[in-house]
């Protein structure tokens, strides 16, 4: 047994917004990262997930498009819900977008695609905390709003599993409760 990692994956958890600050992974630490993000099973080897990066001032233009959406359609913003929005994409140095991007395989349903890429996005929270980083995987109103989708790089057919947020740990991060793993396991037994 890997001793060393059990234990890192029985102690991980997802770092609060707020604690994450600069700096973020440098270049070497983020192709570490996504090597590691794309070991996932992939049944037929189609890779159905892509990456796109957020970094430096774009994360202030993401915010900025961001908050122009919600002022159109729901605005005009109060000056709280305006702050939330341009600060979407600021609270880390680094978010990884993770995109589900399914390919036509008459072996491999679309469903198991989309898994595999969540699959990737857990791998990039596992790489950036394993690298001494903090990381919390979040999805918002604008992973599934095929305008705000659009704008932050995803293609026809294609939606975001998940934006992962990275950066240096500034501060603790509490454990929350866990469910007892023993309350959600039975044996299988024949229907009569």
């Amino acid at each position: 047994m890997n001793d060393p990692v059990i234990a890192f994956l029985r102690t991980r958890k997802s770092a609060l917004l707020p604690t994450l600050g600069e700096p973020g992974p440098d270049a070497g630490q983020i192709g570490i990262m996504l090597e590691i993000a794309a070991r996932v099973p992939d049944h037929g080897v189609l890779a159905p997930w892509r990456f796109t990066l957020y970094r430096g001032e774009a994360r202030i233009a993401v915010g900025e498009a961001l908050a122009a959406i919600q002022d159109r359609r729901n605005g005009p913003l109060d000056p709280v819900s305006r702050k939330k929005e341009l600060g979407r994409f600021s609270r880390a140095p680094l978010v990884v977008g993770i995109v589900s991007a399914p390919k036509d395989d008459p072996k491999v349903p679309q469903w198991e695609q989309f898994l595999s890429a969540g699959a990737a996005a857990m791998n990039v929270v596992h790489a950036a905390t394993a690298l001494g980083f903090g990381a919390n995987w979040v999805t918002g109103w604008y992973a599934e709003d095929g305008e705000a989708a659009r704008m932050l790089g995803a293609g026809e057919g294609e939606r975001f599993v998940g934006f992962v947020h990275v950066g240096a740990l500034r501060g603790e991060t509490p454990d929350r409760p866990r469910p007892d793993w023993r309350s959600l396991v039975s044996d299988w037994a024949p229907v009569a």
